[in-house]
């Protein structure tokens, strides 16, 4: 335990530094993925073949093995943060694309009924209507796509991607030597504390943006 808290210590700044990029990478696919996801939700959610296809579509990126995939992106995109990002979108999209769907179709067809009774049209129900109720499974949808790619992240190193991937990667390849395993644990609970901070982050962003009376 000394020497893993001694090796902290010394990589203080490699560690914050790889943590860094590994949130932006991550926060950078999330936000690519949420425009996707969305859009995909909002144009197929009353369209049940349309529907079905989108989330069979994305489902089945999930079948692909990280580094499979990884591998795939090489030869198209090279190495480095665009494959990681490109990589992180197509497994984040399930969540979001399944939950806008659900989220859309779960506002009451009365309150719709409603908002057409006074004079809105389908842009300004949807705008002002059904996605801010369906607003928070929408972001439950984003938070768990969060959660799941912050640590496939890791795995992008594998193409030199940024984060904390490298960390565990270099530790693990240096099994047996000093500071090894004190290495990849550190770039593992970096990736653990990562994904707890995103978590609070999205609690904190629900809380904020969800009316009292959409709460769970």
């Amino acid at each position: 335990m000394d020497r893993f808290v001694e090796y902290v210590g010394r990589h203080a700044d490699d560690l914050w530094q790889q943590g860094l990029e590994h949130a932006v990478v991550v926060g950078t696919a999330i936000a690519v993925a949420t425009v996707i996801g969305v859009a995909l939700g909002v144009a197929t959610w009353d369209r049940p073949a349309a529907r079905t296809a989108a989330v069979a579509t994305t489902g089945t990126f999930l079948t692909i093995p990280s580094f499979a995939l990884l591998g795939l992106l090489i030869p198209l995109l090279g190495l480095g943060w665009t494959p990681t990002v490109v990589a992180l979108v197509v497994y984040a999209l399930l969540p979001i694309t399944r939950n806008t769907i659900v989220g859309l179709r779960e506002v009451s067809p009365a309150i719709l009924e409603a908002a057409r009774g006074t004079g809105m049209g389908p842009a300004r129900r949807l705008l002002g209507v059904q996605l801010p109720l369906a607003w928070p499974v929408i972001l439950t949808g984003v938070r768990i796509s969060t959660q799941l790619t912050v640590g496939i992240a890791a795995i992008a190193a594998y193409v030199a991607g940024p984060g904390l991937g490298n960390e565990i990667f270099d530790g693990l390849s240096r099994l047996g030597s000093r500071n090894a395993i004190n290495q990849a644990l550190a770039g593992t609970l970096g990736v653990v504390v990562l994904a707890l901070l995103f978590d609070l982050f999205f609690f904190a962003v629900r809380r904020l943006t969800t009316p009292r009376g959409l709460r769970v």
